[in-house]
């Protein structure tokens, strides 16, 4: 038994298995919490706490997974090919958008972590919590952070934008597609591109183009804005 939940192809299996899980799941109710990343969250840690599975022996395989992150995010330049015209016209209210949306997320985390006293390493952690796992946890490293830390905040953060982001949008009468797009792109980075892809094209190519630059931007202003502080 040690054999097999040690194995790569555990995590793997658990990993995929949960997530077709959620898919089946969301399709069938179609409601907006019921997001396939969410409930598969769900089910692995429900899984690994009723089972008494560590999660260094499920991380085996999992790790694999996320190897494939960068990659994957890579392939979101194809939505943003098809639309290059929209990218054109409106470049410069896009990029102050994802620079506005960048600096909003790490001055509301330091906001909040001056305010109920978190340690700094906790607040460096945090910090870059809205761009990708792979870039994020680089940011962390480099900063002081605790990376371990940092993927939890991404993925959490991630989840919760592809869960709310279309309410969101309602909610504050965000109509403009090419909004929608940067607005859930940069602050959910991946996950919340997932969301943006099933909401439209245009959605899903602004998203995807927010993921590279707020995590550029956030590269290179996080650590000048640890040193001001």
């Amino acid at each position: 038994m040690n054999a097999i939940v040690n194995s790569p192809l555990f995590g793997i299996f658990l990993s995929l298995a949960a997530f077709e899980i959620g898919v089946s799941i969301s399709k069938k109710w179609k409601h907006t919490l019921l997001n396939p990343l969410l409930i598969a969250n769900v089910l692995i840690v429900g899984f690994l706490l009723v089972t008494g599975i560590s999660y260094e022996s499920y991380n085996v395989g999992g790790s694999y997974i996320s190897v494939m992150l960068s990659p994957a995010t890579v392939v979101l330049a194809v939505p943003l090919y098809k639309q290059i015209g929209k990218l054109a016209r409106y470049w410069k209210p896009i990029l102050a958008g994802i620079f506005a949306g960048s600096l909003t997320a790490m001055g509301c985390v330091i906001a909040v972590s001056k305010a109920i006293g978190l340690s700094e390493t906790l607040m460096l952690s945090l910090l870059p919590k809205s761009i990708t796992i792979p870039m994020g946890s680089v940011v962390s490293e480099q900063i002081g952070g605790i990376p371990s830390i940092t993927i939890i905040a991404i993925t959490v953060t991630g989840i919760t934008g592809a869960v709310a982001a279309p309410a969101v949008c309602k909610f504050c009468r965000i109509k403009h597609k090419v909004a929608q797009g940067v607005a859930i792109g940069t602050a959910s980075h991946a996950l919340g591109t997932s969301k943006a892809m099933e909401m439209g094209e245009v959605q899903g190519a602004m998203s995807s183009l927010s993921i590279g630059v707020a995590g550029l931007f956030t590269a290179i202003t996080a650590p000048i804005i640890i040193s001001l502080l």
